[in-house]
């Protein structure tokens, strides 16, 4: 009887060639290349939209703190939609070294290359939807200074001072 031996070069090999057809199967074939359709494949269903802007603006960058979201997005979506960003290069996943079982997600630059269009998609809605829940000043700043608004976004970051943080030490704008 034949037993295979197992040893840690060939978990390697099986984790590679496992990941490798994980990958191609999520790559989709581009129906076009117009840029439009290029971030639309990326980006284009509410879900993932509503993750950067929790990453952007809330300062939120666990899986469960995505999960908490006001929009209730379901787990099996999430979990999806972070991988697809992270495979796409607007997020990076990290241990976080506090707590070893959790990861912590990061905006890369490709992903704060984003802030210009969800600012302009900010003001759009707050022209054309009444109901929308955005501070008037921060609708403001991004009609009167769009160029100095990105600015606070990135500095912000940076600091992790959020726009629209919900927590004590911080404040909101």
């Amino acid at each position: 009887m034949f037993l295979p031996v197992y040893n840690h070069q060939w978990q390697m090999n099986f984790k590679f060639v496992l990941s490798f057809y994980i990958n191609m199967s999520r790559k989709k074939e581009r129906r076009s290349y117009c840029p439009i359709g290029y971030v639309l494949d990326i980006v284009g269903d509410k879900w993932t939209l509503l993750i950067i802007r929790d990453i952007l603006l809330f300062g939120k960058r666990t899986y469960g703190e995505f999960a908490n979201s006001d929009e209730k997005i379901a787990t099996n979506i999430l979990a999806d939609r972070l991988a697809i960003l992270e495979e796409e290069g607007i997020v990076i996943k990290e241990k976080d070294t506090e707590k070893g079982s959790r990861y912590i997600y990061s905006i890369t630059p490709k992903g704060k290359d984003l802030i210009p269009m969800m600012i302009e998609m900010l003001k759009w809605s707050a022209t054309y939807d009444t109901d929308t829940r955005v501070p008037a000043m921060m609708v403001e700043k991004a009609k009167d200074d769009r160029e100095r608004f990105i600015k606070d976004i990135l500095e912000g970051l940076e600091r992790n001072e959020f726009l629209l943080a919900r927590r004590s030490d911080q404040t909101v704008i």
